[in-house]
């Protein structure tokens, strides 16, 4: 796997830096985005002490030029992509609708669909070039089945999972990207401590449960469009 290339958004900690740690792992060299530099920096020092390959790119998603000047950055550097992990997102407030603050929920809009789709329109091309590239989106139980104080997030999501599900639909007639959904189920991360914040995190499982599903989607065979929940077993 020593010339698979990934992107992994949102790999600063949580599910995105076990993701990026898990494939590098497996041989991957990762691509590694978020807003906080130094975060990122220390997941890279974890994977090259581990042994493993790794490139961080410090950026945020909604500013969207950045977005094109990475894929402009891999182009010329590695002029493909073999997987791309689209794990960044915004929780926002947990709020009843009639209270949800337009200006933040136009930001967990931008950052959580209109990101998303920015990142597909930059890596679609780059993405052809692989001979099994693979596009894996995390998603939430929300966005399929609403839930109180949950409106603006849910929304969120169900957007972004009809815009993967599109994509997915669109490459299962024209390939060759195979696209996944996948939602990680309850998961030991501080976007779950924010929402839950009396919960014992160790009731639920680490996000390296999750990467290892992640990792075993990159490195197997499946049908676009493709998508699971995570079971809490771990």
């Amino acid at each position: 796997m020593a010339d698979k290339l990934a992107l992994v958004t949102g790999a600063s900690r949580g599910i995105g830096s076990a993701t990026a740690e898990a494939l590098a792992a497996e041989g991957w060299h990762v691509i590694i985005t978020a807003r906080n530099a130094k975060d990122l920096e220390a997941v890279e020092d974890r994977i090259h002490a581990a042994g493993g390959s790794a490139t961080i790119a410090p950026l945020d998603l909604i500013d969207g030029e950045s977005i094109g000047r990475l894929a402009g950055a891999v182009t010329e550097r590695w002029g493909k992509l073999d997987l791309m992990v689209l794990n960044a997102a915004t929780l926002g407030s947990l709020t009843p609708v009639p209270h949800i603050d337009p200006k933040e929920f136009a930001r967990v809009l931008t950052l959580n669909i209109g990101a998303q789709a920015a990142l597909i329109a930059a890596f679609d091309a780059l993405l052809r070039k692989s001979d099994a590239p693979k596009v894996i989106g995390i998603t939430s139980s929300v966005g399929a089945t609403p839930r109180a104080y949950w409106g603006a997030y849910g929304a969120s999501k169900a957007g972004f999972d009809t815009l993967l599900t599109a994509y997915a639909e669109e490459n299962d007639v024209v390939g060759p990207i195979a696209v996944a959904v996948l939602d990680p189920g309850a998961t030991r991360t501080k976007m779950r401590e924010r929402a839950f914040p009396g919960e014992d995190p160790l009731s639920v499982k680490p996000p390296e449960a999750v990467a290892r599903r992640i990792v075993e989607l990159a490195q197997s065979d499946w049908k676009s469009p493709h998508r699971e929940r995570v079971n809490d077993e771990f």
